[in-house]
């Protein structure tokens, strides 16, 4: 079987050029373009995400050999979590080599979070299968590095953060309003609002409602966390 450009172009862009190329497509096709024939990416996901784990585990554990349990794991979740994915996946430009269906074509599913996120997670895994841990560990640490090398002792979820900053000095949990969505179907811009109890309020733009919450969030948490400073 062979690549067209267009994935030759991506295996240069992950620094792996497989052996076995139907494990590339595969990791980059969606449940909305499968078949019998063609099978998706979801089993490829759930491997994924598990090696992803692994590397990013041992990497922390070398990285810092006196932090404990209590700062490793969330350094850990941030490096795991989908919008890390996702971020990567952007940066590779994955979006424009997934395989997917018209309705998802239209609706501008190569710019969504949740599908470059589980595309990644299902790449990383065809990798593996293709190379061996090794080699699925040197790309994850080539494109996941920088992350690894600066994230911070406190690096939660914002949302969850900024949940447990209110319920601790007894308020509710915050309230995220969509205060707009501009820019056409296949390219949405959200612009959401994270507001707390006593008044506090920031706002953030992201092309999905998720990543504006989460930046809306942070940016509420870090003029919080100053004020209290």
């Amino acid at each position: 079987m062979k690549l067209g450009a267009d994935l030759i172009g991506f295996e240069t862009r992950i620094g792996h050029h497989f052996a076995k190329p139907e494990l590339l497509i595969r990791a980059l096709t969606h449940s909305s373009i499968s078949s019998t024939t063609r099978p998706d990416n979801q089993r490829l996901e759930f491997l994924g995400d598990r090696v992803l784990g692994l590397v990013i585990s041992e990497a922390l554990f070398k990285a810092d050999t006196a932090a404990s349990e209590g700062q490793l794991a969330p350094r850990f979740n941030a490096m795991v979590r989908k919008e890390t994915c996702g971020d990567v996946a952007r940066e590779i430009d994955l979006g424009s080599v997934l395989k997917l269906g018209r309705s998802e074509m239209v609706s501008g599913g190569r710019r969504k979070l949740a599908l470059l996120a589980d595309a990644m997670e299902a790449v990383i895994a065809a990798v593996y299968l293709d190379a061996g841990y090794d080699t699925a560990r040197d790309m994850v640490l080539r494109l996941w590095g920088p992350r690894v090398a600066q994230v911070k002792d406190d690096a939660r979820d914002a949302k969850t953060a900024l949940q447990e900053w209110a319920q601790a000095r007894g308020q509710t949990p915050p309230k995220y309003v969509e205060l707009s969505r501009d820019g056409p179907d296949h390219a949405p811009v959200f612009t959401l609002e994270a507001r707390l109890e006593s008044g506090e309020c920031e706002t953030a733009s992201a092309p999905a409602k998720r990543q504006a919450e989460q930046a809306a969030a942070r940016a509420l948490l870090q003029r919080l966390e100053q004020k209290d400073d």
